[in-house]
């Protein structure tokens, strides 16, 4: 079988003759971008200057234009595609197909004209993803080492209400750091929970969580940090949730109640690192067990595993052609 699949040294995925995902390639005419995590964004100025067409889901469309102004994309031709909506490229078929990651997030597929499928499939969690045939499979491999497994399940969930009602209940503010996408997976989650305590956000965070909303989240009131409201209730140290990016961690908030958020723990749902903070493991990808499923419902007859975001590549590919007897290879070598 012919093999037109692969990672470049750029980290794009190349799928059939034509599409390169999430990063630049100066051969394809058409980019995908699989969500809007700055590791599956990088090229993206390029794309958009020199590709005939970038294609994304509208919700990572408007997520890009919330995170980095409304001027962005309008250099290049935007095409948003809905799930499951086909793309006719020349000979081939390009579909994007839910993936349970952060909204708007999507696997690829491209059908060429004799059948064969290639599929990428970007970011994932498995719970909500569908697992798609593929001929040729190119799977993420964040958590792809034997031993990042996760036996804890949705107590996560719970675990973390617990902590921020916990929290709340000293009659102070708890600040919740984690990256875009998985903040607002958070505020939902204690929406849902009836936590009643006011949501405060800096401003990018606020962007993100209207967009989301667009799309179907929903959170209740969310403040903004710097307007008056909100700006009083963390002078006055007053009971709220403060959530914050992961990367203002090392100086928001140092001494006050602190959850951050991380699915690099595999120990157990939560886990306390100082006097004052604790990590819950809460994670939006697939752990290892996670993606071993997917490789062998997917039936692919080759994998190629995402050797350039940081993961497991190379250790995923031996486990499934160990365990699974299906031919892999980590890519870029």
């Amino acid at each position: 079988m012919s093999v037109d699949a692969s990672v470049n040294e750029r980290g794009a995925i190349l799928l059939g003759k034509h599409v390169a995902c999430d990063s630049y390639d100066d051969k394809r005419p058409v980019r995908v971008v699989t969500h809007v995590h700055s590791d599956h964004t990088e090229g993206l100025q390029q794309s958009l200057c020199n590709c005939q067409e970038v294609v994304m889901t509208a919700a990572t469309r408007d997520l890009l234009e919330a995170m980095q102004g409304p001027l962005f994309l309008m250099t290049g031709n935007v095409k948003t595609l809905a799930y499951g909506e086909k793309h006719q490229l020349d000979g081939e078929t390009l579909t994007l197909h839910r993936a349970d990651h952060i909204i708007g997030a999507a696997q690829v597929s491209v059908e060429d004209k004799v059948g064969r499928r290639y599929v990428y499939t970007g970011d994932f969690r498995l719970s909500d993803t569908p697992i798609l045939d593929a001929d040729v499979l190119v799977i993420e491999s964040t958590y792809g080492n034997p031993f990042q497994v996760r036996r804890f399940g949705r107590v996560v969930e719970s675990a973390f209400i617990d902590l921020v009602e916990t929290g709340l209940e000293r009659g102070r503010p708890v600040y919740v750091f984690g990256y875009h996408g998985k903040l607002q997976e958070l505020m939902q989650i204690l929406h849902n929970n009836k936590v009643e305590a006011p949501f405060i956000v800096p401003e990018k965070v606020f962007h993100v969580s209207k967009v989301c909303e667009k799309h179907g989240m929903h959170f209740g009131k969310v403040l903004l940090s710097s307007e008056d409201e909100g700006k009083a209730i963390l002078d006055h140290k007053e009971p709220c949730v403060a959530f914050y990016h992961m990367n203002s961690r090392r100086y928001i908030a140092r001494n006050s109640f602190r959850i951050s958020v991380s699915g690099w723990e595999f120990s157990c749902a939560r886990r306390q690192i100082s006097d004052n903070e604790h990590i819950v493991a809460l994670s939006d990808h697939a752990d290892f067990n996670g993606l071993m499923h997917y490789v062998r419902e997917s039936k692919p007859k080759l994998v190629i595993t995402d050797n350039y975001r940081v993961g497991g590549a190379k250790a995923l590919a031996r486990e499934i052609e160990k365990r699974l007897g299906i031919p892999a290879k980590a890519l870029p070598a």
